[in-house]
């Protein structure tokens, strides 16, 4: 008896435990997104470089500073600036969570200046964007190196192939002074 209602049930129990892990996925996976935009949140500073195009060769340093989003969602704000020789451009983004991938803008988006953030993910330690402006598509790589280490690829679809354009750096900035404790 207990075999065949194990049997007659087993379905029923495959298919719960199956509803069950694919609830229970995206709350994990959105768990995890936060933790690296946590992780990504902080003062950065850091050299980058146009390595194609018309500027190739062109180096900038940029100073910026992030915030984890404070609603419960995954996401993260970045404000701050670039700079070529004596010339600053603000730098802004807003990326957020838009069901299991992401949307957001650089600068004031594509209808501006600057680019649509259209999808994305995070996976680990890495999170990758897909970017958009009028015809041009192209996808961001942000990578956590350690703790205090973040690389930046900036890549464009040229064709068939995505040819990386902008290469960026990042070293977070830590408060000079050591603070510890007294032990008794």
């Amino acid at each position: 008896m207990v075999s065949r209602i194990f049997s007659r049930n087993g379905g029923l129990f495959a298919a719960v435990s199956m509803a069950l892990a694919v609830t229970l996925q995206p709350a994990v996976a959105a768990e995890a997104d936060q933790a690296f935009f946590a992780s990504a949140a902080g003062t950065w500073k850091g050299p980058g470089e146009i390595v194609a195009g018309k500027y190739k060769g062109t180096k900038f340093t940029c100073d910026l500073t992030g915030e984890a989003s404070a609603d419960g969602d995954a996401g993260i704000k970045l404000d701050g600036t670039c700079r070529v020789g004596v010339f600053k451009q603000p730098m802004s983004a807003v990326i957020t969570q838009a069901g299991v991938s992401y949307k957001g803008k650089f600068l004031d988006g594509a209808e501006g200046k600057g680019l649509d953030i259209v999808s994305g993910m995070v996976d680990g330690d890495r999170m990758v964007v897909g970017l958009n402006r009028a015809k041009l598509d192209g996808a961001m790589v942000a990578r956590m190196q350690d703790r205090n280490a973040m690389n930046v690829t900036i890549s464009v679809k040229v064709e068939d192939q995505m040819v990386p354009v902008i290469g960026l750096s990042l070293t977070r900035e830590t408060d000079p002074i050591a603070v510890g404790s007294i032990k008794p």
